[in-house]
């Protein structure tokens, strides 16, 4: 309920508009201003006045208003409004409408003195009014008589939510800290967990600011992390605050946050009729229960005290100016400030040799303590932003205007975009100290030259300050992934895009690619964006031809480029285990029903490589060809003829038929399966056979090749194993070595003129000096006496498996 009471003075009217946040104060305020011919409004922030300059501008165009703030000033030639911030504002200009905003805020220590001088001494000739904290209504009722106070309900309700982890936040969050490191930390984990998160400092430019900002509203980050500076009016679309800390440093010490001011941050969620919660991080742990109720209920202790200074400056001496800023409040609810900055400065001035000389007169006088009122942007804290007061005064009382070498050697130290973030902000700190210098009247010999030269390079170093704190704490692609899945495209050859930027490619049911799957933001949203295309893949793989799954060099089964399991080795050959790859893009079920798939695929390839010897014939067989049969599948399809001899030689005719029927070769050199040698048979015993002796990788098997030179450091065994028996230094394909082992011994019972060596080197394919090799492994030896080709044993001819003799009866 609202509760007014209506009084004019000579004055004209002075009110109050006051309620928590989210009332619509500020902007009843401006639509109060633009009704009246000409206006003023002071805000707390020079962020806050920028952003309220642009508005008004949208609405009466910019000849109509001027923006006036420390370190920036746009003043048309005729402006019927200005908006500053409360220092900056032109006391001296007289306009119809006065507004100050955040009122409360003299009750501040820091800045208060100056908000109190404003509510004691501002008017407007027709209206004045003050925004604020219902907590201010006692005191201005109290310091101006007859003020009207209206009261505003907060347009949406403000909730408490608890605690959550920093990670957990939700969407439209903003993280509260009070110092920079903080601010950074938090930063850094959202930007692990959900892809990034804008930072608003106090110490961000506005260009800077609006650009950050400018990230949260549109969406492409989904938190921010802040300093208390968005609590006063800056508006955006927050749905959630969630306090990181509850104390913060006031310039002076380490101080615990009053009700009041938590609530004047948390009132930042939820905007117009929009409901907002606040809460606090699991690390902090929750609030006390009264300070949770006072801010859902927006009620709070009335100020009793607010900070002054008086205004009334006494400048005949350096002494009666001392005396005169501490003289005593005229009234029991002001307090003194004491130890601000432009007093000490004062003080140390006019006791250093090098400016207290200057000061002759009254306007000399005057002339310092406006140097010593410059603001240190910087915070430096230390007898450095003296020392610089000092050098100005000194030019200024001098030569009555800062030599233009000076100014231009100092402000073109800070033209560089170089530097991390600390060292970008610092920059634009001390540029915002000469922004403000070239604003005073008389300063500068080319004041608007050294305005424009400050403004662009602080509008540089803005943009880098953006794209470092960006570079820093956002992963564009993170944020591609995890907020705008429907940019993410697959092309057919499994290129993954986001917009115009190559994430990497799918390979089968794997991820390749530049991005870090270790960054759980990149991972949950990539997983998110992929998941329709994953489920598509899995039901391709289902339905794929054994041919499509192949064996690699290493044992691994890879579909469409990529390996979704290893094959290790087991007890047994033919049984090796299969170890499913992690394929995390997958959900639980689909890896399982992929392990069944490959499962499948080794069962079905191992029994179609024995199906040979499976066919019924098998069963005729006497033990001794059924032993040949076990040892042949135990091996793989390739013996020895040396090794089995025993058992040939028990074979009867019988068996001997059934064998060839079961397509295996008896040979002199090695007992084989024809159908085993082909290339598809041969990949498969190759990594059955290493992964078996427990080989993590294996020379690639031959490609329709018939005889080459073995691999360094590859046992014999491997080679027999895929059907390639070692011979006089090479691996000679089973049956080929068959073939020349035959043609040896003809030609070894043949006229010289009749050898042809063509017939084997073609077998072979490696040429004359192949043919020689292999025929010494086989125990014979080419050579030419006459011109003619013959062939010679070397030694004594190794028994030949014999066929069993059936006795007769």
């Amino acid at each position: 309920m609202s509760r007014r009471t209506r009084i004019l003075d000579s004055d004209g009217r002075v009110w109050a508009l006051l309620g928590p946040t989210n009332t619509g104060k500020t902007h009843r305020a401006i639509q109060r201003m633009l009704a009246h011919p000409s206006g003023m409004i002071g805000l707390p922030l020079r962020l806050l006045a920028r952003e309220v300059y642009d508005r008004i501008v949208e609405a009466r165009g910019a000849d109509e208003v001027a923006l006036v703030t420390g370190e920036e000033k746009i003043s048309p030639s005729s402006p019927r409004y200005f908006v500053c911030t409360v220092e900056a504002m032109p006391m001296d200009r007289g306009v119809s409408f006065l507004a100050v905003d955040e009122i409360q805020l003299a009750g501040n220590r820091s800045r208060g003195h100056v908000f109190t001088e404003r509510l004691l001494g501002a008017r407007g000739w027709s209206e004045t009014l003050f925004l604020g904290s219902d907590t201010m209504a006692p005191l201005l009722e109290e310091l101006i008589p007859g003020i009207d106070i209206e009261h505003l309900p907060r347009l949406s309700q403000l909730t408490w939510a608890g605690t959550a982890r920093v990670t957990r936040m939700p969407k439209r969050s903003a993280l509260v800290a009070f110092n920079a490191d903080a601010v950074y930390e938090h930063a850094e984990r959202l930007r692990a967990v959900h892809g990034g998160a804008a930072v608003v400092l106090g110490a961000l430019s506005p260009r800077a600011r609006n650009a950050q900002v400018a990230m949260y509203q549109s969406g492409e980050v989904q938190h921010m992390v802040a300093t208390d500076a968005i609590g006063m009016g800056l508006n955006m679309d927050v749905r959630h605050v969630a306090f990181t800390a509850v104390r913060k440093f006031d310039g002076r010490s380490h101080r615990a946050l009053a009700a009041a001011e938590l609530a004047q941050i948390a009132g930042r969620a939820g905007r117009y009729k929009t409901d907002g919660t606040f809460g606090t991080t699991r690390e902090l742990g929750p609030l006390d229960e009264a300070v949770v109720d006072a801010i859902e209920t927006h009620y709070f202790p009335p100020v009793t005290r607010l900070f002054w200074r008086n205004a009334e400056l006494d400048f005949r001496t350096g002494e009666t100016l001392l005396r005169s800023l501490e003289r005593r409040p005229p009234h029991p609810a002001l307090i003194r400030v004491r130890d601000e900055y432009d007093h000490h400065a004062l003080e140390d001035l006019l006791r250093r040799a090098d400016t207290a000389h200057l000061v002759t007169d009254e306007a000399s006088l005057r002339l310092l303590w406006e140097v010593c009122r410059i603001p240190d942007y910087r915070k430096t804290r230390t007898g450095h932003h003296t020392d610089f007061l000092a050098s100005v005064a000194a030019h200024l009382l001098d030569g009555g205007s800062l030599p233009t070498d000076w100014v231009a050697e100092r402000i073109d130290r800070l033209d560089h975009v170089d530097g991390d973030i600390d060292a970008l902000m610092a920059r634009i700190a001390f540029v915002r100290t000469w922004t403000y210098l070239s604003h005073q009247r008389g300063w500068m010999a080319d004041g608007p030259h050294w305005q424009e030269r400050a403004r662009a390079i602080e509008d540089r170093l803005s943009d880098a300050l953006h794209e470092a704190l960006t570079r820093r704490f956002v992963d564009e692609r993170a944020m591609a992934l995890v907020h705008r899945p429907g940019a993410i495209t697959v092309a057919d050859d499994g290129t993954v895009q986001a917009g115009e930027t190559q994430l990497g490619r799918l390979e089968g049911l794997l991820f390749a690619g530049k991005v870090n799957l270790t960054d759980k933001a990149l991972w949950n949203g990539l997983r998110r964006a992929l998941r329709l295309e994953m489920v598509r893949r899995v039901g391709r793989l289902m339905m794929s031809k054994n041919r499509a799954i192949r064996l690699d060099g290493r044992g691994r089964l890879v579909w469409e480029g990529g390996a979704l399991a290893r094959l290790e080795g087991s007890s047994e050959v033919l049984e090796p285990r299969l170890r499913i790859h992690r394929l995390d893009f997958l959900e639980s079920w689909e890896r399982g029903a992929v392990r069944d798939r490959l499962e499948a695929w080794l069962s079905e390839e191992r029994e179609a490589m024995l199906a040979p010897l499976k066919r019924p014939a098998a069963q005729q067989l006497s033990p001794a060809g059924k032993g040949l049969m076990f040892e042949l599948e135990r091996h793989l399809g390739s013996l020895s003829a040396q090794g089995v001899s025993d058992l040939v030689q028990q074979l009867s005719e019988s068996d001997r038929r059934l064998l060839a029927r079961l397509d295996v070769r008896i040979g002199t050199q090695t007992v084989y399966v024809q159908s085993l040698l082909k290339a598809r048979w041969i990949r498969l015993r190759a990594a059955l056979w290493s992964v078996h002796v427990g080989r993590e990788e294996w020379p690639e098997v031959p490609d329709g090749r018939t005889a080459f030179r073995p691999a360094s450091g590859v046992p014999g065994d491997f080679y027999r194993a895929i059907g390639y028996p070692l011979c006089g230094g090479y691996a000679v394909r089973a049956d080929v070595l068959e073939r020349v082992a035959a043609w040896l011994r003809r030609a070894s019972r043949a006229d010289a003129s009749s050898i042809q060596p063509e017939e084997p080197m073609s077998w072979l394919a490696v040429g004359r000096e192949g043919l020689d090799a292999v025929a010494g492994g086989l125990s014979y030896r080419l050579r030419a006496p006459d011109g003619s080709l013959e062939v010679v044993r070397t030694r004594s001819r190794r028994r030949r498996p014999q066929r069993r003799r059936r006795s007769r009866r």
